[in-house]
């Protein structure tokens, strides 16, 4: 494409730490090569004025105001989730605007789903590059996604609190980490903190097994056991009457009532007659100011998308998605990287040895 006068920037889907720092980063390199950069308000929403004030939605990044947000958690631009964008004619209408404003492109940050809408205007005209902002690290063509180190190291450091005041009680500790479908913070975690035990959505686990895991650790010495489980991981688990568990024991218990971490603690409690505490590190883990890695990447994601988009390159119809390689970032077609037949890489021999020392 022709040097682009005027490119967009929006954050969507859920956040992630480093997103203000790829943001900042677009915005100097594109004031470097003489590039006007729009800031598009709340995801894909902007592009439709579907706030409560259209006139709001973008805004011009004029450098005292980026360099004002590069540390600052969550995301100046804001962001949502955008359903209508789902149907094509939306998306139709939202390439237009984008061209009714003289904006020519469009750096996307944020997971899978904000990936395919990308890719869906590019094909309708509007070259599109993706930064991957999320915590859960669950894109398959990419070993790291902008906020996954800061998030690992919101729960290492939650996991080590735990550990120490469960030291002090003689209580084992169940953790619920974040990750969606994906279980890399929760593996990363336990190998980061010692945790004796991991449950992801990645792996089928049997109830039975982790209470005899646990009465082993405790008559081996080991009080203050950790168990970390991903969120999402409920599936997996073997069938189990854990209600009945805890019916028996006299508390109340409707057939409707989910298992999640304080009734699988409970229920390891009245299997092994232990005082198992539930902890949820929950939201903390997408609020933390981005770690060293996390804003280093943003950096050198948001030039390599300047680059792309400056650069006289055959087509743009598939666009671009930006990651990690071998430790070094790179760029490959949005249709490569949302390929349903790649696999993320799980390492079941580690997984297995986490939950065997």
């Amino acid at each position: 494409m022709d040097k682009a006068k005027r490119i967009g920037i929006l954050t969507s889907g859920g956040d992630s730490p480093g997103m203000n720092a790829a943001v900042v980063s677009v915005a100097r390199c594109a004031n470097e090569k003489g590039l006007q950069l729009m800031g598009i308000k709340r995801g894909y929403n902007g592009l439709l004025g579907l706030s409560d004030r259209p006139e709001d939605d973008i805004e011009y990044m004029a450098m005292e105001t980026v360099l004002d947000i590069m540390d600052m958690r969550g995301t100046y631009l804001r962001t949502a989730r955008c359903l209508p964008f789902l149907k094509p004619e939306v998306r139709m209408e939202a390439a237009k605007s984008l061209k009714k404003q003289g904006i020519e492109a469009l750096v996307v940050i944020g997971g899978d789903g904000s990936y395919h809408g990308a890719l869906e205007l590019c094909k309708l005209g509007i070259p599109c590059i993706g930064i991957p902002g999320t915590i859960d690290n669950d894109l398959s063509y990419t070993e790291a996604t902008l906020g996954y180190d800061t998030a690992v190291n919101v729960c290492v450091e939650a996991v080590r609190s735990i550990r120490a005041t469960s030291r002090s009680h003689d209580r084992p500790a169940v953790v619920e980490v974040m990750g969606r479908n994906c279980g890399d913070i929760a593996m990363r975690t336990a190998i980061a903190t010692g945790a004796e035990m991991v449950i992801v959505p990645e792996m089928e686990w049997d109830m039975l097994e982790l209470a005899d895991r646990l009465r082993y650790l405790i008559q081996k010495g080991n009080t203050r056991a950790t168990l970390i489980i991903s969120e999402h991981c409920w599936h997996k688990m073997k069938p189990f009457d854990w209600r009945k568990v805890i019916a028996d024991s006299g508390r109340i218990i409707h057939e409707d009532d989910p298992l999640n971490s304080e009734r699988l603690a409970l229920v390891l409690k009245l299997l092994c007659n232990t005082e198992s505490r539930a902890t949820v590190i929950g939201y903390t883990q997408r609020g933390a100011i981005p770690t060293a890695y996390d804003s280093a990447f943003a950096f050198d994601a948001g030039r390599m998308a300047v680059d792309l988009l400056t650069k006289d390159v055959a087509s743009f119809q598939n666009g671009y998605a930006i990651g990690v390689h071998d430790g070094r970032v790179y760029s490959t077609a949005f249709a490569d990287a949302l390929d349903e037949n790649r696999k993320k890489f799980f390492d079941e021999d580690l997984y297995h040895l986490i939950n065997r020392l």
